[in-house]
């Protein structure tokens, strides 16, 4: 065998063991649910976060609103969603009209049913706040959107239809407290959890 052609075959069998190693790409596909385009990643707060897993939420037969995760890792349990530190984003879009004070009283209602009482009560002025700011609102349409951010350091940012609703809350447990409604042990809606935690 010619010495060229020799040296060409051994650098290529060391080769293929690194490529194999070397992690896939990330997708660069974008995720829709009901219609909604989710990008496959975004940046937050100087980190670059990857969609972790998009669905819908349901009331009955009635697509409510289409929701995913972004995280700046793939996590496939809500415990490691939580113990991650770094920026997180849950975004919203509706899929129909709704009362925005009834959304963000089943908000609340959603946090109380995840969270055992005396760490709910902690919580109760942030509930309170964050049940006016979708009051002011009066209603959402099909279309619009919200977004909740965990930043570290800075807190819990709410943006409704692309503006930020005053200062963020402080309370480091707001952000995982807000997400025990879709990730937590009595969900909104089970397929929707699972479909958050890439697991549809």
């Amino acid at each position: 065998m010619p010495f060229t052609r020799r040296r060409t075959l051994q650098w290529g069998a060391l080769a293929l063991p690194l490529c194999l190693a070397l992690p896939a790409p990330a997708s660069t596909e974008l995720t829709t649910a009901a219609g909604v385009k989710f990008e496959p990643t975004l940046d937050l707060g100087g980190s670059k976060l990857q969609l972790n897993g998009a669905g819908v939420r349901y009331k009955a037969v009635f697509k409510v609103y289409a929701a995913g995760l972004y995280l700046e890792k793939k996590a496939s349990t809500p415990a490691e969603v939580y113990a991650l530190r770094g920026p997180k984003r849950i975004s919203v879009t509706m899929l129909r009209d709704i009362d925005s004070t009834e959304l963000g009283k089943l908000f609340s209602r959603g946090m109380e049913d995840n969270m055992d009482k005396a760490a709910f009560s902690k919580l109760i002025p942030g509930v309170l706040r964050m049940s006016q700011i979708f009051s002011e609102h009066k209603k959402l349409m099909a279309g619009e959107q919200f977004v909740v951010d965990w930043l570290p350091g800075t807190g819990t940012q709410v943006t409704v239809k692309g503006v930020p609703q005053g200062d963020p809350f402080k309370e480091p447990e707001f952000f995982n407290a807000l997400l025990g409604i879709w990730l937590g042990s009595q969900p909104a809606d089970w397929k929707l959890k699972d479909a958050l935690l890439g697991k549809e």
